[in-house]
C-alpha cells in the first residue's frame, strides 16, 4: 500500500477507481513560501517541485514506504494561478481567463526515505471561450465554494467543461494527476502487479 501526500478529493477519485490501494497524509508544505523561492520556474518544473517537496514532507513519517505526492499548476498568458481564495478573485481569475488558452501541468512524484525515485508531469492545454460577467456569476452560484479548493477554478468532473471550447491533453492530466504514467510506475515499483 502506498502513502498519498494529499487529500485532493480527484486524486483519491482515480487512485480508487484505478484499484489502488493508499492511505493519505496531507503534507504540511508551505507552498506559497516554496513558489515564492522558485519564482520565475516554467509551471512543469515547479509542479515536481511541489509535489516533490509533498512527498518527501510525508515520506518522513513513513520509513521504507513508497509515497505519492502530486501537484497541479496553471499559466495563463505568461502568470502563473494558485487556488482563489475568495469568490471575488475566482471572479477575477475567471474574467482573466477568458478567450485565453490554460496550460494545466500536473505533476507526480514517488519518494522513498526522502527521496525521490521517479516522477512525471504532463500539461493540457485549454481553450477556454469567451466568458460573460453574468456567466461568471451564475458559474460562481453552483460551483462556489466548491471550486476554491481547484487551481483554475474548475472541476472538470462537474460544470468545468462549459468553461472550454477545446481540451488537448490527458483527462487525466486535467484531474490533476498523470494517472497513466502513475500507474506505469508503480508496476515497475512491485506495488501493482505487472
Amino acid at each position: 500500500m502506498i502513502v498519498l501526500a494529499s487529500h485532493s478529493a480527484s486524486r483519491k477519485a482515480m487512485l480508487d477507481a484505478a484499484g489502488v490501494a493508499y492511505e493519505a497524509h496531507a503534507s504540511a508544505v508551505d507552498e506559497a513560501a516554496l513558489k515564492a523561492v522558485h519564482t520565475g520556474l516554467p509551471g512543469a518544473e515547479l509542479a515536481v517541485t511541489l509535489a516533490t517537496a509533498k512527498a518527501c514532507d510525508v515520506s518522513l513519517a513513513f520509513p521504507g514506504r513508497l509515497v505519492l505526492g502530486g501537484d497541479s499548476l496553471v499559466e495563463v498568458a505568461g502568470r502563473q494561478f494558485d487556488k482563489p481564495s475568495s469568490r471575488a478573485e475566482a471572479a477575477a481569475h475567471l474574467a482573466f481567463f477568458s478567450g485565453q488558452t490554460m496550460a494545466l501541468s500536473s505533476a507526480a512524484v514517488l519518494v522513498r526515505d526522502g527521496v525521490a525515485v521517479w516522477h512525471s508531469v504532463e500539461t493540457a492545454q485549454l481553450q477556454m471561450r469567451a466568458l460573460s460577467p453574468a456567466f461568471i456569476e451564475h458559474y460562481l452560484d453552483r460551483e462556489w465554494p466548491a471550486v476554491a479548493a481547484c487551481v483554475g477554478v474548475f472541476r472538470i468532473e462537474a460544470l468545468g467543461p462549459q468553461l472550454f471550447e477545446t481540451i488537448s491533453g490527458s483527462h487525466f492530466t486535467v484531474l490533476g494527476m498523470p494517472l497513466l504514467a502513475v500507474l506505469a510506475a508503480l508496476r515497475a515499483n512491485g506495488v501493482l502487479p505487472a
